[in-house]
């Protein structure tokens, strides 16, 4: 492989030792040295759908210069998310981030192409990056079945847009690269498979670079009507793009990168969207009043359980992986923290990629309840879900949680922490295809931008909180059985 074959802002490998300890200048050798036990659980997965294929249509994926490849890889599908819509139907919505959002019935049967931004977005933009850029966030409003309420019909939809084609409302001089657009469409029908109707942008964001872009969209199943949040729209942006938060967003309150940003993002007269009232920066001098929380790195995923708790899934820099709990106002500490440890940017004089022992807590920010390392070469934490089914017992009330890069899927039991507030991490066994095997040797594929192929996994659910595992690879969709 190329030297220049790794992109200057991904993953650089960095390990100065193995075995723990502190180096003689602070720099911590190893910053968890723990590895991950495997679980006794083991589950089975089984084919659920498979997604038409796609393509990246002979755009031109980013080149740095004449030494790089192509910052892209040849996936089936870029599926990303998978989740039931509001609307007691059982179908299921899945994206595939090249443009085209899809339903399906409860089932799995009846893949039908709800939307296809390609055809109806002129400037919709996923070229300077396939694999981190177009549609990435979806999210149906919580009334969207009900008739005669204000969000009836409404779907929301976050994908890349280029610069030329209007301007943002933050950071529009800083968008070299393209804009991020939060959209509202209204279908006609609801009960439809393919969608016709309008659409309305509600929110643009200017994006330096082409990566850590938007991520995912959810309200909270949990949000009873009458109540703030109730309506209120969650939105995971990423810090921007480049290494180590190169414009220091992690820790800036005046634009919305870095950060979990909450509207209301039904039209209220002139307003395209509203903030709720217990916004926790509203009334914060230079705040920009949708951030919710903030601090973090690239949160491409979280989820809300039933009971409204929020799982923020922080991907780290170098070295260090986080599950977040959600808790309005908090800072979590990118980019001068990266999991319970301090960056090179967070002490004096520190070296730009290592990490630091951490001696106090009682320092504002907000830690992990569990977080994981880069023993294993590379790693990049994907999405998780509160196990709510009943398919499989054993995973009842653990977090479930999937490294996108290695295919690897751990669970976690947040009702159990050591005296830092840090669950044990255990990996699920998986049986795939008749037998027990790490699905890196299965669904692995040809990755060129990185030192090692990739999985591509992420986690989706349906409306009786079962879960399912999404491949970019063969662009499958595979659902988490009990071993039979």
């Amino acid at each position: 492989m190329k030297a220049g074959s790794i992109l200057r802002w991904s993953v650089t490998l960095w390990l100065v030792g193995m075995g723990g300890g502190v180096l003689g200048n602070g720099i911590l050798s190893d910053s968890i040295p723990e590895p991950i036990e495997p679980s006794s659980i083991v589950v089975a997965v089984e084919p659920f759908i498979q997604a038409p294929r796609t393509d990246d249509d002979g755009k031109p994926s980013i080149q740095w210069d004449a030494n790089t490849e192509l910052a892209t890889n040849n996936a089936y599908a870029r599926l990303q998310t998978m989740r039931a819509l509001p609307d007691d139907s059982g179908r299921l919505a899945f994206n595939d981030i090249r443009g085209i959002l899809y339903l399906a019935d409860a089932d799995g049967a009846n893949v039908s192409v709800y939307l296809d931004l390609r055809e109806h977005v002129e400037h919709f933009a996923d070229d300077r990056f396939p694999n981190e850029m177009g549609l990435l966030g979806f999210a149906f409003h919580p009334d969207f079945g009900n008739e005669g309420r204000p969000g009836y019909g409404k779907l929301y939809l976050g994908y890349g847009v280029t610069s030329e084609s209007g301007r943002a409302k933050y950071l529009a001089d800083e968008a070299g690269s393209h804009h991020t657009a939060i959209v509202e469409w209204t279908t006609r029908d609801p009960s439809v498979s393919v969608f016709t109707g309008s659409r309305r942008e509600i929110l643009r964001m200017g994006q330096f670079s082409t990566n850590h872009n938007i991520g995912t969209f959810e309200f909270n199943p949990a949000a009873r009507r009458g109540t703030p949040d109730f309506g209120a729209l969650y939105i995971a942006m990423g810090d921007g793009g480049g290494a180590f938060d190169p414009r220091d967003n992690g820790q800036d309150l005046s634009n919305p990168l870095a950060a979990i940003l909450r509207i209301n993002p039904l039209a209220r007269g002139s307003r395209p969207y509203t903030i709720p009232a217990d916004n926790p920066f509203l009334d914060v001098d230079g705040a920009a009043p949708e951030i919710w929380a903030y601090g973090l790195r690239h949160v491409q995923h979280f989820s809300f359980a039933s009971d409204g708790r929020l799982f923020l899934n922080d991907i780290g820099q170098n070295q260090v992986e986080e599950v977040n709990l959600g808790i309005p106002g908090a800072n979590y500490g990118w980019n001068v923290r990266e999991g319970t440890f301090i960056t090179g940017k967070g002490t004096p004089d520190g070296q730009l990629q290592a990490l630091y022992p951490l001696t106090d807590r009682n320092d504002g920010f907000i830690y992990p309840i569990a977080q994981y390392d880069h023993d294993d070469v590379m790693n990049a934490i994907g999405s998780g879900y509160l196990y709510e089914g009943s398919a499989i017992p054993e995973l009842k009330g653990l977090y479930v949680f999937a490294d996108l890069v290695q295919g690897r899927i751990f669970v976690s039991d947040f009702t159990k922490v050591d005296a830092d507030g840090l669950a044990t991490i255990e990996e699920l066994g998986v049986i795939i295809d008749g037998k027990q095997q790490d699905l890196k040797d299965v669904l692995a594929y040809e990755n060129t931008y990185g030192p090692i192929p990739r999985v591509d996994l992420r986690l989706g659910t349906d409306a009786d909180g079962e879960l399912y595992i999404l491949t970019k690879g063969d662009g499958q969709i595979r659902k988490i059985v009990p071993v039979r």
